[in-house]
């Protein structure tokens, strides 16, 4: 699979990092780049560290040694607002305890476009409406967010994050509460957007035929370290699938999509 790139080049350079919970290591050891106009896949058995590295990749975790660079300039001397316009995030799990209106909690997304003390303008409002619709939600507009059920709740989130416009797009398992409808209505916008408009998105993938389908190249996390990076045709193998989720697969290709599908064999 190939996206067409129309602002390609390298946007993360992870060199020699490593991060750990107090005492409990997570990753180390990480040498990574990612370039822009992509869609990479995140994948990697529960405890790999999928969800720590999307996180450091946010800035919202610092390394505990190495260096993270975003348009090579370090991550760490970009400020909250700077960073509010390049990335953005759609977490596995997001609660509101107030009853904010679906509307306005997607308008938030358009807040690091809009000057301090300054209203949304026509054109901020119009990008909010566009997000709904894309989300199938703009029917639930008015409803306040704590009356919605937890995949209406992710598909608000993932509207909040295409309001913000931002050129990095990275996902946290986003789909996992989703019905297989929205689940891939959502997976295609995210293509559409690599695709057409060289967007980046970087997604952890508990699906790995979603994966597969979808994107362009994954990363695979294995015992706190990137254990293989490659496109989806050469990472997914019956070898690799053993060795990373110790389970026995056949990997064909979907003669409909002509991407790699895989079969789990059962016992």
């Amino acid at each position: 699979m190939i996206s067409s790139q129309k602002t390609a080049g390298l946007l993360f350079q992870l060199a020699g990092l490593s991060f750990a919970y107090q005492k409990h290591p997570v990753l180390h050891d990480i040498d990574l780049q990612l370039y822009s106009g992509k869609f990479y896949g995140v994948i990697g058995g529960n405890g790999s560290g999928k969800s720590t590295l999307l996180e450091l990749l946010m800035g919202t975790l610092l390394p505990l040694n190495g260096t993270i660079t975003y348009r090579k300039k370090l991550l760490a001397n970009y400020s909250k607002k700077e960073l509010a316009t390049k990335l953005s995030l759609v977490p596995q799990h997001f609660s509101m305890d107030f009853d904010y209106r679906v509307y306005d909690i997607v308008l938030m997304g358009r807040h690091p476009h809009i000057p301090r003390f300054a209203s949304p303008a026509q054109h901020d409002r119009e990008i909010v409406t566009q997000a709904m619709v894309t989300m199938d939600i703009l029917d639930l507009q008015n409803r306040p967010v704590t009356a919605l059920s937890g995949g209406e709740l992710q598909r608000v989130v993932m509207a909040r994050a295409l309001a913000q416009e931002s050129e990095v797009l990275i996902l946290d398992e986003a789909t996992s509460n989703l019905d297989i409808q929205h689940t891939i209505a959502i997976m295609q916008v995210m293509r559409k957007r690599v695709v057409e408009q060289g967007f980046t998105i970087i997604a952890a993938i508990h699906d790995l035929n979603l994966a597969a389908a979808f994107c362009d190249e994954c990363l695979v996390l294995k015992d706190g370290q990137i254990y293989a990076k490659d496109t989806v045709d050469n990472i997914f193998t019956s070898d690799l699938l053993q060795t990373v989720f110790s389970v026995e697969a056949v990997v064909d290709n979907n003669t409909m999509t002509k991407h790699p599908q895989i079969q789990f064999k059962y016992q």
